[in-house]
């Protein structure tokens, strides 16, 4: 792998990363909800959830993946169910009373949210996209050289995604962080839920509407 093509790489991934989805949505939702400092358990869900995927495209899942196409499509609808439940969880939901620190500007709407829950809700979320499987399986091999040693390539490759993805979950997190301070009214978090359920629901029927 030449210096060129770790570029082009940080570059796609740069781009890639930054488009608001499913992972990012949820970052910025439990920053609102919980703050920063908590969010940082959802984060790593999605992250250890993103690495077992690129895990998987080293082991040879593109080819799997081409050998047996039905499994592509147990894996969609499982994912874009999740996802629409999701969703219709968060429109139903009322929200409760919230106490937002008139410094920290965290709000602490759902306090028996574990760090265990954080990080297993998290991990779901980003599991549960077959997108992100496919990008692994058929973006990350492109910047492999063959003729090369492939470890030190996949462990040059696989720091640098963690590093930019990081970078955008707190980026996202931040802005969840500013907009908290709406949370302090039901009506605010009702619609807050509502549009919230209505993104991920719309990203389920996506998926299920999504052709390899």
């Amino acid at each position: 792998m030449t210096l060129a093509h770790w570029w082009i790489f940080v570059c796609a991934t740069f781009l890639v990363s930054a488009m608001p989805g499913p992972n990012m949505l949820h970052i910025m939702t439990r920053a609102m909800r919980h703050g920063v400092a908590r969010a940082t358990f959802a984060m790593a869900g999605c992250m250890l959830a993103l690495l077992t995927l690129f895990g998987l495209s080293a082991a040879g899942m593109s080819a799997l993946l081409s050998a047996l196409p039905q499994l592509l499509g147990i894996i969609k609808v499982g994912g874009a169910a999740y996802l629409i439940w999701v969703g219709i969880k968060a429109w139903r939901d009322r929200g409760t009373p919230v106490d937002v620190g008139p410094n920290t500007g965290n709000a602490a709407i759902d306090p028996q949210a574990s760090a265990g829950q954080l990080f297993r809700g998290g991990y779901l979320i980003s599991i549960a996209n077959p997108k992100a499987l496919i990008f692994a399986a058929a973006f990350f091999p492109q910047f492999i050289d063959a003729s090369a040693p492939k470890a030190p390539q996949f462990a040059i490759l696989l720091a640098t995604f963690a590093v930019i993805e990081t970078a955008w979950y707190f980026t996202y997190a931040l802005g969840g962080r500013s907009l908290s301070g709406l949370l302090r009214e039901m009506r605010w978090q009702r619609r807050f839920n509502r549009a919230t359920g209505a993104l991920f629901v719309g990203f389920g029927l996506s998926l299920l509407a999504w052709r390899r």
